[in-house]
């Protein structure tokens, strides 16, 4: 049997952390920044360690661990629209780390474009619903289905694929307008 189809077991428990963790760093990392992301990451398996007897030993347990994740950075979500705030004002992502003056003074050209869109992005971000936003950014992020979406958040398909075009809908209106201008 796969370990990973057993969690009781402590075997199948570490080969789920060595599969999925990085891509749960990754989208923790975008919602709240890389220091707090790896306290969500351990956060989420501990959770996920304590329900493991609740997942069913043969469904795919991506999306229950984003579920896990999203609502373990709930408790985030001042952070994270306080951060999008921050870029929609200033175009600095505080949650990115710059590697350096120098490589960044090299790139000031081609990234003046993509800072106005992402002050707009992250002014949309902020202003969203958190529903709208946690589907757009599982969707986006963490590449999940709808399916996985619905699975992870607890909610009806239905429900996931209306958020999520009601937050794509405010997210092209602004980038629209903002093209005309």
């Amino acid at each position: 049997m796969d370990p990973e189809g057993n969690l009781l077991i402590a075997d199948g428990f570490t080969a789920l952390y060595d599969r999925h963790a990085r891509a749960l760093y990754r989208y923790c990392a975008r919602r709240v920044g890389p220091d707090l992301a790896e306290d969500a990451v351990a956060q989420t398996f501990l959770v996920a360690y304590e329900k493991r007897h609740t997942v069913d030993p043969g469904a795919d347990p991506l999306p229950w661990l984003f579920g896990i994740a999203t609502n373990v950075l709930f408790r985030h979500r001042r952070d994270e629209v306080r951060g999008y705030r921050a870029l929609a004002r200033t175009g600095a992502d505080p949650l990115l780390v710059r590697v350096s003056a120098e490589s960044h003074a090299a790139r000031t050209d081609e990234r003046v474009d993509a800072g106005q869109r992402a002050r707009l992005v992250a002014r949309v971000l902020a202003k969203l619903p958190a529903r709208q936003r946690d589907v757009l950014l599982l969707f986006a992020v963490a590449d999940l289905s709808y399916a996985e979406i619905a699975e992870a958040l607890h909610l009806p398909l239905g429900t996931v694929q209306s958020a999520l075009h009601r937050a794509r809908t405010k997210l092209r209106k602004a980038l629209d307008e903002a093209e005309r201008r």
